[in-house]
């Protein structure tokens, strides 16, 4: 039986009607005003569509461009290799250059590359928040495991109920600066406004409600100049000892084979007992979803390899992660000693 082409122009626009009308009523019930909501988003599209949070959308004329302009013409120089003049003994204690993570300059203090407790590894991701996490925080979730979070400033402004919803599931939250520069290329008040917009001028701050006491260098570009000025804005120095590369992926000379291989080797140094003695600290990025995948796809080995898994903070018994006095971090035998399963932050007044 053959329907005239008119009922099937009907037919078809009514289809189309109904899946505008679904997809109206599916919109509906997603919120995207409270953190709640958001996290309860589980299409990936979905949580990566741009949404309006107006005390960000009400204060963005008082931040800077994303990226934050700089008035040093080099900004984006890569710093892979030392200036021609530059000496060998490394005065400026450059960890780019030479590795360097014990401050040359007096009263600075030196940078955390690994975690004090023995086989204890400070777990943590930089880069977030990314828009596209619900899964991988949800697997924390389930795991009942807290982590150290670096969030850019900047995207902490395009995806700011993502970024509460790590307080509210009890992790850790440093800065990654505003705009992800390589800081040593930059002049002192363009690295002192990286870290004061992410950080101080605030928006962490008025977002996520806390105001960090730590950061971690992008790419680990840090010297004696930068640590000065993180320092004089309460800025603990976070760095790392071994690094997955999962960020670094180009499919030419770093391919998701090559970051497979360096968290198995890592994997293997800590069942050989590298850090039976003293723990460490993985670099490892929020940035993706290759990233996070990974993240979770290693997740079991880490934990058979290594009898705790804290956040960087909770490693080092840092129990006041923040300016504000409302918010604490467990101590680490206060982490580990209900079946290996922390509290959430709570407010403590």
């Amino acid at each position: 039986m053959q329907f005239p082409v008119l009922f099937h122009v009907r037919l078809l626009s009514t289809l189309i009607c109904l899946q505008l009308l679904l997809h109206a009523g599916n919109a509906a019930t997603i919120d995207r005003t409270s953190e709640q909501g958001e996290a309860a988003i589980t299409d990936p599209d979905q949580e990566c569509t741009p949404y309006d949070y107006a005390p960000v959308t009400n204060q963005m004329n008082s931040f800077p461009e994303r990226p934050l302009q700089s008035g040093t013409p080099y900004r984006l120089t890569s710093p892979q290799t030392s200036p021609r003049s530059y000496s060998s003994s490394d005065p400026d204690c450059w960890w780019t250059y030479g590795q360097c993570t014990t401050p040359k300059l007096a009263d600075l203090p030196p940078d955390i590359t690994a975690a004090p407790e023995p086989s204890t590894l400070g777990y943590g991701f930089d880069d977030g928040p990314n828009c596209s996490h619900n899964a991988f925080y949800d697997f924390l979730q389930s795991q009942n495991q807290k982590a150290t979070f670096y969030f850019i400033g900047s995207n902490v402004a395009d995806f700011p109920l993502e970024a509460q919803r790590a307080l509210t599931d009890g992790h850790e939250i440093c800065a990654h600066t505003w705009s992800h520069p390589y800081m040593t290329t930059f002049a002192s008040e363009d690295a002192f406004a990286e870290l004061w917009y992410s950080v101080r001028m605030q928006m962490i701050k008025l977002v996520v409600g806390v105001t960090p006491t730590c950061w971690r260098p992008p790419y680990g570009d840090v010297d004696d100049r930068i640590r000065a000025i993180a320092n004089a804005l309460g800025l603990q120095t976070i760095m790392w000892e071994y690094d997955t590369a999962d960020a670094s992926v180009d499919g030419k000379t770093i391919t998701d084979q090559t970051v497979v291989d360096n968290y198995n080797s890592f994997i293997q140094k800590a069942e050989g007992g590298a850090f039976n003695s003293t723990g460490t600290i993985l670099l490892t990025h929020e940035l993706n979803n290759f990233t996070m995948s990974e993240a979770v796809s290693f997740y079991p080995q880490l934990k058979s390899v290594f009898q705790y898994l804290v956040p960087v903070g909770v490693s080092l018994n840092k129990t006041q992660p923040y300016l504000e006095t409302n918010y604490s971090l467990p101590t680490f035998e206060q982490y580990i000693s209900v079946n290996l399963a922390p509290p959430q932050i709570q407010p403590t007044a």
